[in-house]
């Protein structure tokens, strides 16, 4: 499927998902149930391949993430939403699907979404100051995303809308290694 399609997917499936969680007035539970299995999807190499695999039938791939669900006492909405894209085997773009209801989100609070990646965990209070840092830099309120990736060497990586600004250290020596040679 292309990245199209799945585009379209993902947006289809979060405005419908928005729109319910509005009605329902449960926007910050949903809201907070998606950011919660976001980060159970990317600490378990498991859990990206049972919602990859096309080997994984419906019914099983729909009681495992119902299961998740339950055990994470999800709210209901969020918890039938998710059976239903597991049961229409859209498991592939729940991914975008996230990202694209968590973007309607933060559009509707009048945040812009911006995602860090450093090389070692931030604390509180460098996840606040850089915080507040970025939102002068942004002049509206944000919705921080922290993510660890060790193979920075150090320095971050900050993405706002599609403006990337990489500091990384590991960047920085390939710069400097291309330099050395050309």
């Amino acid at each position: 499927m292309s990245s199209k399609a799945g585009g379209a997917i993902a947006e289809r499936y979060s405005a419908a998902l928005f729109d319910l969680a509005e009605e329902h007035s449960v926007m910050d539970a949903v809201g907070a149930d998606l950011k919660r299995l976001q980060g159970l999807i990317a600490g378990s190499d498991e859990l990206r391949r049972l919602f990859e695999s096309p080997v994984v039938g419906r019914a099983e791939s729909s009681a495992a993430l119902v299961a998740i669900a339950d055990k994470a006492g999800f709210d209901g909405l969020t918890r039938n939403f998710l059976g239903l894209v597991a049961a229409n085997r859209r498991l592939h773009a729940l991914g975008a699907i996230i990202e694209a209801f968590l973007d309607r989100v933060a559009a509707k609070r009048g945040e812009v979404t911006v995602d860090v990646v450093s090389a070692q965990p931030l604390d509180e209070p460098r996840t606040g100051a850089l915080s507040t840092a970025l939102k002068k830099i942004v002049g509206q309120n944000i919705n921080l995303n922290t993510s660890v990736d060790p193979s920075l060497l150090g320095g971050l990586v900050v993405k706002i809308g599609s403006r990337m600004i990489d500091g990384s250290l590991k960047t920085k020596l390939q710069h400097l290694t291309l330099a050395l040679k050309g």
